[in-house]
C-alpha cells in the first residue's frame, strides 16, 4: 500500500499514526464529499478536473504539473493548452481550478 499512498498520507501515518490512505481513497472522498465544488464549471471543464483527479489517483501529485499534464491523454483530447484553458474561462481560472482541486484533495 505505501507505493499507492500519497507522500503526505505516508508522512502523517509515520509521524502521527494517522490512517494510511491510498491516493485513490483520497480522490474517492473528494468526489463524494465535495462534488459541489466544481458546479461553477461547465461540463467539459468538470470532465477535465475529473481526469486530473484520476491521474492523481493512479500516479500521484506530479500529475498536477501544468501545462505538461494538459498535453497528454486523455486530457489532450479536449484540445490544446489554450483551448483547455478557455473551457475554464482563461489560463488564470484554469490555474485557480487546479489549485482548488489540490487544496480540496488534502482537506478531505
Amino acid at each position: 500500500m505505501p507505493n499507492k499512498a500519497d507522500p503526505f498520507d505516508l508522512l502523517c501515518h509515520v509521524a502521527f499514526n494517522a490512517p494510511l490512505r491510498t491516493r485513490r481513497e483520497r480522490a474517492r472522498r473528494l468526489r463524494s464529499e465535495r462534488k459541489d465544488s466544481w458546479d461553477q464549471y461547465g461540463p467539459e471543464a468538470r470532465a477535465i478536473l475529473d481526469e486530473l483527479l484520476e491521474k492523481y489517483a493512479a500516479h500521484g501529485a506530479a500529475q498536477f504539473k501544468m501545462p505538461d499534464v494538459l498535453e497528454v491523454p486523455p486530457i489532450n483530447g479536449h484540445g490544446n493548452v489554450m483551448e483547455i484553458a478557455e473551457r475554464f474561462g482563461g489560463e488564470e481560472r484554469l490555474a485557480e481550478a487546479v489549485t482548488q482541486l489540490q487544496t480540496l484533495l488534502y482537506e478531505t
